[in-house]
Protein backbone atom coordinates (compact mmCIF):
# COMPACT_ATOMS: atom_id res chain seq x y z
CA UNK A 1 0.00 0.00 0.00
CA UNK A 2 1.26 3.38 -0.86
CA UNK A 3 2.60 5.15 2.04
CA UNK A 4 0.67 8.49 2.59
CA UNK A 5 3.00 11.72 3.26
CA UNK A 6 3.14 12.55 6.97
CA UNK A 7 2.74 16.11 6.57
CA UNK A 8 -1.13 15.31 5.50
CA UNK A 9 -4.23 15.32 7.65
CA UNK A 10 -6.70 13.20 7.84
CA UNK A 11 -10.42 13.61 10.07
CA UNK A 12 -11.81 11.00 11.54
CA UNK A 13 -15.54 11.62 12.97
CA UNK A 14 -16.88 10.05 16.34
CA UNK A 15 -13.40 8.45 16.58
CA UNK A 16 -13.08 7.95 20.23
CA UNK A 17 -14.11 4.50 20.05
CA UNK A 18 -15.16 1.18 18.04
CA UNK A 19 -14.67 1.50 14.27
CA UNK A 20 -13.89 5.02 14.19
CA UNK A 21 -10.52 4.67 16.87
CA UNK A 22 -9.78 1.86 14.63
CA UNK A 23 -9.67 3.81 11.46
CA UNK A 24 -7.68 6.72 13.33
CA UNK A 25 -5.01 4.12 14.25
CA UNK A 26 -4.96 2.45 10.58
CA UNK A 27 -4.76 6.11 9.10
CA UNK A 28 -1.64 6.88 11.45
CA UNK A 29 -0.15 3.81 10.47
CA UNK A 30 -0.79 4.76 7.14
CA UNK A 31 1.06 8.23 7.59
CA UNK A 32 -1.70 10.96 8.67
CA UNK A 33 -1.63 12.97 11.06
CA UNK A 34 -4.77 12.23 12.57
CA UNK A 35 -7.75 14.46 13.90
CA UNK A 36 -9.99 12.54 16.16
CA UNK A 37 -13.01 13.72 16.74
CA UNK A 38 -15.54 13.20 19.64
CA UNK A 39 -17.66 14.84 21.59
CA UNK A 40 -18.71 13.04 24.99
CA UNK A 41 -15.86 10.30 25.25
CA UNK A 42 -13.23 13.03 25.78
CA UNK A 43 -10.99 10.47 27.99
CA UNK A 44 -11.28 7.45 25.38
CA UNK A 45 -10.48 9.80 22.43
CA UNK A 46 -7.13 11.32 24.34
CA UNK A 47 -6.74 7.60 24.97
CA UNK A 48 -6.44 7.15 21.10
CA UNK A 49 -4.35 9.86 20.71
CA UNK A 50 -1.64 8.76 23.06
CA UNK A 51 -2.02 5.23 21.60
CA UNK A 52 -1.41 6.66 18.03
CA UNK A 53 1.57 8.70 19.16
CA UNK A 54 3.08 5.82 21.23
CA UNK A 55 3.23 3.92 18.13
CA UNK A 56 5.12 7.23 16.48
CA UNK A 57 2.22 8.55 14.77
CA UNK A 58 0.75 11.96 15.13
CA UNK A 59 -2.66 12.67 16.46
CA UNK A 60 -4.71 15.41 18.11
CA UNK A 61 -7.74 15.27 19.77
CA UNK A 62 -10.55 17.50 18.66
CA UNK A 63 -14.51 18.29 20.73
CA UNK A 64 -16.99 19.29 18.22
CA UNK A 65 -20.54 18.09 17.53
CA UNK A 66 -20.22 17.44 13.94
CA UNK A 67 -24.13 18.72 13.54
CA UNK A 68 -22.56 22.55 14.20
CA UNK A 69 -21.31 23.95 11.20
CA UNK A 70 -18.86 26.19 12.68
CA UNK A 71 -17.18 24.03 15.10
CA UNK A 72 -16.85 21.39 12.11
CA UNK A 73 -15.20 24.55 10.19
CA UNK A 74 -12.71 24.81 13.43
CA UNK A 75 -11.71 21.61 13.21
CA UNK A 76 -11.12 21.47 10.03
CA UNK A 77 -9.02 24.28 9.70
CA UNK A 78 -7.07 23.14 12.72
CA UNK A 79 -6.39 20.03 11.59
CA UNK A 80 -5.45 21.43 7.90
CA UNK A 81 -3.15 23.89 10.19
CA UNK A 82 -1.53 21.08 12.22
CA UNK A 83 -0.56 18.88 9.68
CA UNK A 84 0.20 21.17 6.22
CA UNK A 85 -3.20 20.00 4.69
CA UNK A 86 -6.37 18.16 4.41
CA UNK A 87 -6.00 14.83 2.33
CA UNK A 88 -9.05 12.60 3.93
CA UNK A 89 -12.17 12.99 5.56
CA UNK A 90 -13.98 9.87 7.09
CA UNK A 91 -17.01 10.39 8.02
CA UNK A 92 -18.50 7.57 10.71
CA UNK A 93 -20.77 9.29 13.06
CA UNK A 94 -23.53 7.71 13.24
CA UNK A 95 -26.62 6.81 15.71
CA UNK A 96 -28.72 4.09 15.81
CA UNK A 97 -32.07 3.63 18.08
CA UNK A 98 -34.83 0.73 17.27
CA UNK A 99 -38.08 1.71 16.59
CA UNK A 100 -40.88 0.14 14.59
CA UNK A 101 -43.07 2.38 12.10
CA UNK A 102 -45.90 2.39 14.56
CA UNK A 103 -43.56 3.52 17.45
CA UNK A 104 -41.29 5.87 15.53
CA UNK A 105 -42.04 9.57 16.08
CA UNK A 106 -41.38 13.05 13.99
CA UNK A 107 -38.48 13.50 16.57
CA UNK A 108 -36.89 9.93 15.65
CA UNK A 109 -36.78 10.69 12.35
CA UNK A 110 -35.60 13.61 12.68
CA UNK A 111 -32.84 13.03 14.95
CA UNK A 112 -31.66 10.15 12.82
CA UNK A 113 -31.34 12.62 9.61
CA UNK A 114 -29.64 14.59 11.80
CA UNK A 115 -27.45 12.44 13.92
CA UNK A 116 -26.53 9.75 10.29
CA UNK A 117 -26.61 12.03 7.69
CA UNK A 118 -26.30 15.93 8.04
CA UNK A 119 -23.18 15.37 9.57
CA UNK A 120 -21.22 14.03 6.27
CA UNK A 121 -22.52 17.18 4.19
CA UNK A 122 -21.24 19.28 6.76
CA UNK A 123 -17.83 17.54 7.50
CA UNK A 124 -17.47 17.27 3.22
CA UNK A 125 -18.54 21.07 3.03
CA UNK A 126 -16.16 22.40 5.73
CA UNK A 127 -13.41 20.12 4.56
CA UNK A 128 -13.76 20.55 0.66
CA UNK A 129 -11.32 23.92 0.29
CA UNK A 130 -8.57 22.11 1.67
CA UNK A 131 -8.83 19.02 0.15
CA UNK A 132 -8.92 21.31 -3.27
CA UNK A 133 -5.90 22.33 -2.46
CA UNK A 134 -4.15 18.79 -2.69
CA UNK A 135 -3.32 16.74 -5.67
CA UNK A 136 -5.77 14.31 -4.37
CA UNK A 137 -8.11 13.68 -1.50
CA UNK A 138 -10.54 11.10 -0.38
CA UNK A 139 -13.51 11.01 1.46
CA UNK A 140 -14.96 7.56 2.84
CA UNK A 141 -18.45 7.22 4.65
CA UNK A 142 -19.40 4.50 7.13
CA UNK A 143 -22.78 3.59 5.82
CA UNK A 144 -24.51 0.26 7.09
CA UNK A 145 -26.04 -2.88 5.89
CA UNK A 146 -29.08 -2.08 6.70
CA UNK A 147 -29.05 1.06 4.03
CA UNK A 148 -28.84 -1.78 1.62
CA UNK A 149 -30.99 -4.74 3.02
CA UNK A 150 -33.35 -2.36 4.83
CA UNK A 151 -34.34 -2.93 8.80
CA UNK A 152 -37.44 -4.22 10.39
CA UNK A 153 -37.05 -2.43 13.48
CA UNK A 154 -34.84 1.22 12.08
CA UNK A 155 -36.55 2.74 9.45
CA UNK A 156 -35.30 6.19 9.87
CA UNK A 157 -31.56 4.25 10.47
CA UNK A 158 -31.73 2.69 7.20
CA UNK A 159 -33.23 5.75 5.38
CA UNK A 160 -30.58 7.99 6.66
CA UNK A 161 -27.67 5.42 6.02
CA UNK A 162 -29.13 5.47 2.62
CA UNK A 163 -29.20 8.94 2.26
CA UNK A 164 -25.34 8.72 2.83
CA UNK A 165 -24.94 6.10 -0.18
CA UNK A 166 -26.37 9.00 -2.10
CA UNK A 167 -24.29 11.91 -1.06
CA UNK A 168 -21.56 9.40 -1.77
CA UNK A 169 -22.46 9.35 -5.28
CA UNK A 170 -23.57 12.63 -6.17
CA UNK A 171 -20.02 13.84 -4.41
CA UNK A 172 -18.29 11.16 -6.22
CA UNK A 173 -19.12 12.84 -9.73
CA UNK A 174 -19.21 16.16 -8.59
CA UNK A 175 -15.53 15.97 -6.73
CA UNK A 176 -13.90 13.39 -9.90
CA UNK A 177 -11.42 13.24 -10.37
CA UNK A 178 -9.55 14.85 -8.30
CA UNK A 179 -11.33 13.69 -4.96
CA UNK A 180 -12.48 10.44 -4.48
CA UNK A 181 -15.82 9.38 -2.89
CA UNK A 182 -16.79 6.20 -1.39
CA UNK A 183 -18.61 4.33 1.29
CA UNK A 184 -18.25 1.26 3.47
CA UNK A 185 -21.27 -0.83 4.57
CA UNK A 186 -20.61 -3.10 7.47
CA UNK A 187 -22.78 -5.85 8.69
CA UNK A 188 -22.48 -6.81 12.76
CA UNK A 189 -19.21 -5.41 13.99
CA UNK A 190 -17.73 -6.16 17.62
CA UNK A 191 -18.26 -2.68 19.23
CA UNK A 192 -20.23 -1.31 22.09
CA UNK A 193 -23.08 -0.56 20.02
CA UNK A 194 -23.73 -4.39 19.41
CA UNK A 195 -22.76 -5.38 22.98
CA UNK A 196 -26.24 -5.70 24.01
CA UNK A 197 -27.29 -7.51 21.02
CA UNK A 198 -24.43 -10.25 20.51
CA UNK A 199 -24.18 -10.69 24.64
CA UNK A 200 -28.53 -11.74 23.78
CA UNK A 201 -28.71 -13.74 20.33
CA UNK A 202 -24.89 -13.93 19.68
CA UNK A 203 -25.18 -17.82 18.18
CA UNK A 204 -28.39 -16.05 16.34
CA UNK A 205 -26.74 -14.07 14.66
CA UNK A 206 -23.48 -15.42 13.80
CA UNK A 207 -25.59 -18.39 12.16
CA UNK A 208 -27.35 -16.00 9.77
CA UNK A 209 -23.71 -14.78 8.58
CA UNK A 210 -21.92 -16.80 5.96
CA UNK A 211 -18.78 -15.74 7.76
CA UNK A 212 -20.09 -17.36 11.01
CA UNK A 213 -18.65 -14.80 13.11
CA UNK A 214 -18.87 -10.81 13.11
CA UNK A 215 -16.24 -8.38 12.50
CA UNK A 216 -13.90 -6.85 14.28
CA UNK A 217 -13.29 -3.13 14.17
CA UNK A 218 -9.90 -3.06 12.36
CA UNK A 219 -11.26 -5.43 9.96
CA UNK A 220 -13.53 -2.33 8.79
CA UNK A 221 -10.62 0.13 9.24
CA UNK A 222 -8.20 -1.23 7.37
CA UNK A 223 -10.34 -0.98 3.84
CA UNK A 224 -10.89 2.65 4.80
CA UNK A 225 -7.18 3.17 5.06
CA UNK A 226 -7.01 1.42 1.58
CA UNK A 227 -9.80 4.21 0.33
CA UNK A 228 -8.06 6.80 2.03
CA UNK A 229 -4.79 5.97 0.13
CA UNK A 230 -2.96 7.13 -3.22
CA UNK A 231 -3.81 3.74 -4.41
CA UNK A 232 -7.35 3.85 -4.44
CA UNK A 233 -7.42 6.36 -6.64
CA UNK A 234 -9.19 4.62 -9.61
CA UNK A 235 -12.17 3.64 -6.96
CA UNK A 236 -15.57 6.55 -6.40
CA UNK A 237 -18.69 6.76 -6.15
CA UNK A 238 -18.63 2.62 -4.78
CA UNK A 239 -20.35 1.25 -1.27
CA UNK A 240 -18.45 -1.78 -0.07
CA UNK A 241 -19.88 -4.30 1.18
CA UNK A 242 -18.41 -5.79 4.18
CA UNK A 243 -20.69 -7.89 6.17
CA UNK A 244 -19.70 -11.88 6.26
CA UNK A 245 -21.45 -12.43 3.11
CA UNK A 246 -25.14 -11.67 4.65
CA UNK A 247 -25.89 -9.22 1.66
CA UNK A 248 -24.37 -9.28 -1.62
CA UNK A 249 -24.70 -7.16 -4.95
Amino acid sequence: MTQTPSLHGAIVTGASRGIGASIARELARLGYGVCVNYLASADAALEVVAGIERNGGRALGFRADVRDAAAVREMVDRTAAAYGGLRALVNNVGVSKHATLETLTLEDWSEAIASNLTPAFVACRAALPHLRREPWGRIVSIASLRALAGSEHGAHYAAAKAGLIGLTKSLALELAPQITVNAVAPGYTRTDLTRAALARDGEGITARIPARRVAEPREIARLVAFLASEDAGYITGETINQNGGVYMQ
